[in-house]
């Protein structure tokens, strides 16, 4: 798996693995159905060193694929939220647990200590994934928007404080980089 900033010609790429109405109903900002001048746009904001955004590539089938995209930016009154998501035939293989801890080491190496993260409640999946990387619930339940789905949508928040462990279940190895 790589992950790397988007660049502008991954705009194909990027609205074929996106433009799922299955991913899109899970996420808060994309429209659907997700056309090629929105992935064009997404790209052109992936500039902010500040607030690293990747793509999520696979090497899986031999040749390198884009799968998905994770970031941790600032969305609403949250300076570190977790977003990311993946296309479906990259579901239940483990790639977004593996970004998602590359992606939190990224962070605290920015000196990043918690990071915030939901999902729509309708979404278990992605609850998993966010205990996977050690986020605990904080017991709150928001309405949030969705662009794909047209309507709010009732949303499981989390956090985890990247300055108690080790990035999302590592191992002692990770702990001690720390």
């Amino acid at each position: 798996m790589t992950l790397r900033p988007g660049w502008p010609e991954d705009a194909n790429a990027l609205a074929q693995a996106i433009g799922h109405e299955s991913v899109v109903r899970n996420l808060a900002m994309p429209p659907w159905p997700y056309p090629l001048e929105a992935a064009e746009t997404f790209l052109a904001g992936f500039g902010n060193p500040v607030e690293p955004k990747f793509l999520v590539f696979e090497h899986r089938s031999g040749a390198v694929r884009l799968i998905g995209g994770m970031a941790v930016g600032t969305w609403k009154d949250e300076p570190n939220e977790l977003g990311y998501w993946l296309t479906p035939d990259a579901w239940g293989h483990g790639f977004a647990t593996e970004a998602g801890r590359a992606v939190l080491r990224a962070a605290r190496a920015r000196g990043v200590r918690r990071i915030t993260a939901g999902h729509f409640i309708d979404n278990p999946a992605s609850g998993r994934v966010l205990r996977k990387l050690g986020f605990r619930p904080t017991g709150q339940l928001v309405t949030m928007y969705s662009r794909g789905r047209g309507c709010d949508v009732a949303s499981a928040r989390y956090e985890i404080d990247l300055s108690e462990g080790d990035c999302g279940g590592g191992d002692a190895d990770d702990r001690m980089a720390a």
